[in-house]
């Protein structure tokens, strides 16, 4: 019998705030949500972000002053609307009036001595040993060649894509804990994954008691490594700057890094571990690890999750370069502009309408899974449950760059198993599409025709899309997780966020058996039985999960344990979610820090206790066993 994974935490940090308790989806639907949830989630921003803070019983103003709660959200939403989601890209990331290069250039000086003159901040780094430079007034040097020399020299120039998805102006995750010189994706890892692990409302170490230390799996990554200047960023720029290489920046910019942090600084996981890569698709790969780990009965806890930090100027640049991205021009012109304000920039990733490229975005986001039976034994709050997810590749291609057909195949599969577990009407009526939704005129056009022909198919009429990267951007491989999270709002508040930043749908897109709505739908929060979460990855990497509501968890669990199973586990569950609230209450005063432990419960080859049977390690109250099923029982 397959164990059902179901979802009992959710973490993370994105340009929208705090993953947990629906804060980012709350940020997406300001204007729907009732007065109390409002406050919270602004308040809960206004800490993250180092405008206000609580201590001794109240909130305290960026002035100091002590300040009622209702007041000090009033006061602070214009501000926190303007420092969330999309935006133009704040100078805390870079100055986008200056961005950095170098310019090459050959003087040929022959044996004569040539001069010219430049300004001080245009000498090349490291001065060649025949030039001689002698300061001037203004600012300016001359300099004198004799011979020959090819040189780069550094310059700045204007950014032509200045818009994109930036975690809250002023969060920095890597003041929270001791980060010692972290790459940014790695530091936002730590803080969404203790998220992750805090909105459990149950401590890990009770987890850790009730199996094995084999029985805890994690699955993480991103798609494209640290690529800022402590990872991969650094480690490839700093010797032509003249910088030292640190230690740090090789290993440190391995993609599938945000793994190896949780496994070794939050949870001390001996268990199996892994990230898969797949472009966009990259979360949704390793959710399927997680889910096949978990039906296998191969592990009963899996940390699912994913973390990008692509906001720097050399990844923007080559996104750019590639014709991906929306440059300002290219935005001004779709609405005859000479100059694009604020407001513009908030509009730049419009799905399914008339857009020219997409917006880049950062985000890190956590899932924390649970086989069936633990979860009702340890009575932990059940948010959904994920069935199954389906990856396929695009076959044959021209450009590696170029749609395919796996997304037919996986979207295709994933509404046949929902038909089959929950029936037609449930499908028809009661499911809908997280969409890829990029933003680019070629995204439109084919992610559109496969959805639309999938429901064509199932006799679907009007199957509802949504696309989260409206307001989040793009985050590469953490894309699939941004989604998810959106779908957990929904079954809590009940609207399904809208194509808001969308002023008409285009007119090549697909939509005979398409609704794509332009602003936020109310469902009711059991409305959907059925969130179907799209990637539809550079390179032909596919990939739909099903993400079902928790009644449809409840129903499910109730048919295999029984009614009687199912209320012990409520009457559990209410001590879990009264901790849980607890951390929420904390986490929004600003008063919780990510858990990291460094340097902690260290363990060596001679602190275990080894026999032909199992393996015994301090601190654990199970041992792993070595005796295990024999898979090829009827060869041997």
């Amino acid at each position: 019998m397959s164990q059902l994974p179901v979802i009992v935490g959710f973490g993370g940090i994105s340009p929208a705030g705090r993953a947990s308790f629906h804060h980012g989806y709350r940020r997406l639907i300001l204007d729907q949500l009732d007065g109390q949830s409002r406050q919270e989630t602004v308040l809960d921003l206004a800490t993250l972000m180092g405008i206000a803070s609580y201590s001794d019983g109240s909130y305290v103003n960026a002035m100091g002053e002590r300040v009622d709660g209702n007041a000090l959200a009033a006061a602070l939403e214009p501000q926190i609307r303007e420092r969330t989601l999309i935006r133009r890209i704040h100078p805390d990331w870079f100055d986008v009036n200056a961005v950095p290069f170098n310019r090459a250039a050959s003087i040929q000086g022959a044996d004569d001595l040539l001069r010219f003159r430049l300004r001080n901040r245009q000498l090349p780094a490291v001065i060649p040993e025949n030039w001689s430079v002698t300061p001037l007034e203004g600012g300016q040097v001359e300099v004198s060649v004799r011979g020959c020399c090819d040189l780069i020299f550094p310059d700045s120039r204007t950014a032509q894509v200045q818009s994109a998805g930036m975690l809250p102006t002023g969060f920095e995750p890597g003041r929270l804990y001791q980060s010692r010189n972290h790459p940014r994706g790695l530091q936002m890892a730590v803080y969404a994954a203790s998220d992750a692990l805090y909105s459990m409302g149950i401590e890990y170490a009770e987890v850790l008691d009730r199996l094995a230390p084999d029985q805890i799996a994690v699955f993480a990554s991103n798609s494209i490594g640290q690529l800022d200047d402590f990872g991969f960023g650094g480690l490839t720029k700093f010797p032509a700057l003249g910088k030292r290489t640190s230690s740090k920046q090789m290993p440190l910019g391995y993609a599938q890094m945000p793994a190896d942090f949780i496994n070794a600084y939050l949870l001390g996981n001996v268990g199996v571990t892994g990230g898969a890569l797949g472009a966009c698709a990259t979360f949704l790969y390793n959710l399927k690890n997680g889910v096949e780990a978990i039906r296998s009965g191969r592990c009963k806890l899996a940390m699912i999750g994913g973390s990008d930090a692509p906001v720097t100027p050399e990844v923007i640049e080559g996104f750019r370069a590639m014709g991906a991205l929306a440059e300002d021009k290219q935005l001004a012109a779709l609405d005859g502009l000479d100059q694009l304000s604020d407001e513009h920039y908030r509009q730049a990733c419009r799905p399914f309408g008339d857009n020219c490229g997409f917006t880049i975005g950062e985000s890190s986001q956590f899932l924390v899974l649970m086989s069936d039976d633990l979860a009702l034994e340890l009575g932990a709050d059940i948010h959904g449950c994920v069935p199954d997810v389906y990856v396929h590749a695009d076959g044959h291609k021209k450009s590696i760059s170029a749609p395919g057909v796996g997304n037919y195949m996986t979207l295709g599969k994933a509404a046949g198993l929902v038909r089959t577990m929950l029936g037609d009407e449930s499908l028809r009526q009661r499911s809908y599409v997280h969409a890829h939704g990029t933003s680019t005129p070629q995204n439109r056009v084919t992610e559109s025709h496969v959805v639309n022909e999938i429901a064509r198919a199932f006799g679907i009429e009007d199957w509802t899309l949504s696309a989260v990267k409206a307001f989040l951007g793009h985050s590469q491989g953490t894309a699939g997780g941004d989604q998810i999270m959106a779908a957990l709002g929904l079954w809590r508040y009940g609207y399904i966020p809208g194509l808001v930043t969308t002023p008409a749908i285009a007119d090549d897109v697909h939509r005979s058996h398409l609704n794509l709505p332009l602003s936020h739908t109310e469902v009711g929060q059991q409305g959907m039985d059925t969130a179907f979460v799209n990637a539809k990855g550079f390179g032909g990497n596919n990939a739909t999960a099903c993400i079902m509501a928790p009644h449809i968890a409840e129903q499910l669990l109730r048919k295999r344990h029984g009614s009687v199973a199912l209320e012990q586990w409520q009457a559990r569950r209410e001590a879990v979610r009264e901790r849980a609230n607890s951390y929420d209450a904390d986490a929004i005063r600003g008063l919780v820090r990510p858990k990291y432990l460094y340097d902690h419960g260290v363990l060596a080859g001679e602190d275990l206790t080894i026999s032909d049977t199992a393996i015994r390690l301090p601190g654990y109250t199970n041992p792993i066993s070595l005796e295990p099923d024999n898979p090829y029982s009827d060869m041997c």
